[in-house]
């Protein structure tokens, strides 16, 4: 099983909407996927509860790693974590866990500022991570200049989401966008986000099979 966790320093980078937009596209298409909530907020939490849907699963876990034992024997192909905004021991532990760190980012210096500690930690356990551009404006400037910037610090995503307001509508009501507006462009920047994220899963197993 693979685990992703969607770490950053800085709130509103948009971890809770990526959680749920990339478990939701991931459940529609293989193995069954699960979501752990670690963030005091609850704000994963509350979304699911507005849900009828029951996937993908929420998971009650008070420790991440043996919540991962037990949802691997159970047969789950990927887990989504989604953490506070803050660094903490508990979440460099979680790190620790990670077959993948996400990074959301937002398109302002503010927010590039706020990655080094994440990929520090990262860095220093050995574990893969990439950036995911979110909220970005169609058009703007400053988008090219953060893709710059965060791309010496590691791989960008080239499937942006962008600031739309079905996004933020569809979680309110326990929804994704791919799930409230199917044709809407969200979805396919979703869909190309999880393909990213996938490719990076494999190159990472790749890799280590090859020091192996």
């Amino acid at each position: 099983m693979h685990v992703i966790v969607l770490a950053s320093q800085k709130g509103g980078s948009g971890k809770t909407t990526l959680a749920a937009h990339l478990a939701v596209a991931a459940s529609a298409e293989g193995p069954p996927v699960a979501m752990i909530d670690t963030d005091p907020q609850r704000s994963l939490t509350i979304w699911f509860e507005r849900r009828e849907a029951g996937t993908p699963q929420l998971v009650e876990a008070a420790d991440t790693g043996t919540a991962i034992g037990v949802l691997q024997e159970r047969g789950f192909g990927l887990l989504f974590v989604d953490t506070p905004p803050t660094i903490t021991p508990q979440i460099t532990r979680t790190i620790r866990l990670a077959s993948l760190v996400l990074i959301p980012v937002r398109p302002s210096p503010i927010d590039v500022w706020a990655v080094g500690e994440t990929v520090a930690i990262c860095q220093g356990e050995g574990i893969p991570f990439a950036f995911a551009l979110t909220q970005a404006v169609r058009g703007a400037g400053l988008t090219a200049q953060t893709i710059a910037a965060l791309s010496e610090h590691g791989v960008v995503s080239p499937s942006i989401v962008h600031s739309r307001v079905v996004i933020a509508a569809a979680m309110a009501a326990g929804l994704t966008a791919q799930e409230a507006e199917p044709r809407n462009q969200a979805a396919q920047e979703v869909a190309g986000l999880l393909d990213f994220v996938r490719a990076r899963l494999l190159a990472s197993t790749r890799a280590k099979e090859h020091v192996r």
